[in-house]
């Protein structure tokens, strides 16, 4: 269900929280477009904690340590990333609008970031909204390659050492599915979503920083 806001500038991220709540999510056409639209997939892309598949290769990718995590320290940069055309991507539905409203999130505490660095470049990274034990992944970049990748790992190891029980993926890529995610149902997630946002989750619980090895023994024993 796709619904236009065109009263964008009345919402507030206190409504945004509740949309999330609801099972819904807003999204711009485009960078150019001012307005929003309220998402609701008949099927909800969810990557299950309890099913993360990693491959050898970037297990490996993981433990070579040649790059700093650092969560939360930049958010203007990592959407300023996300919204950057890509390959495959020539525009992005990350609009002035949007910026504003995840900002905003960001600063009272419901939207988090998992970067990753190599010394002063950011070369990869995602972001995201925390509410309950559910994580609503948002978007992801790369710089260099499986940047997004060892972020992805990191997001879901901080998760399941934080008690989260829910990562919602809005949609499946080709690309997710490689890491396990599946879709559910409208009716199926919404059940899933109840229970969530009933329960407590830290997002900062895992120690800044962490190990690549108990990183990957935390996604790997779930799998």
């Amino acid at each position: 269900m796709t619904t236009p806001d065109d009263l964008s500038l009345s919402i507030t991220p206190q409504v945004v929280l509740k949309a999330y709540a609801c099972g819904i999510f807003p999204m711009a056409e485009s960078a150019e477009d001012p307005s929003l639209y309220w998402i609701e997939p008949r099927e909800r892309g969810i990557l299950p904690l309890d099913g993360f598949h990693i491959s050898r290769s970037l297990a490996r990718t993981v433990r070579r340590d040649d790059y700093e995590i650092r969560i939360d320290s930049d958010f203007d940069a990592v959407i300023e990333a996300c919204a950057e055309p890509a390959r495959g991507r020539r525009k992005t539905w990350i609009n002035s609008e949007i910026r504003r409203l995840y900002r905003e999130l960001f600063r009272i505490g419901h939207v988090h970031t998992v970067e990753v660095w190599r010394q002063d470049q950011l070369i990869g990274g995602l972001y995201g909204v925390s509410l309950g034990a559910a994580f609503f992944g948002e978007s992801m970049f790369h710089r260099e390659r499986d940047a997004s990748k060892i972020a992805l790992v990191h997001l879901v190891s901080r998760l399941i050492y934080g008690g989260f029980t829910l990562l919602d993926t809005q949609f499946v890529t080709d690309h997710l599915k490689r890491f396990g995610a599946i879709e559910v149902p409208r009716k199926g997630y919404q059940q899933m979503l109840e229970r969530a946002i009933a329960q407590q989750a830290d997002f900062g619980q895992l120690p800044i920083p962490s190990s690549s090895e108990l990183v990957l023994q935390l996604v790997s024993q779930t799998s």
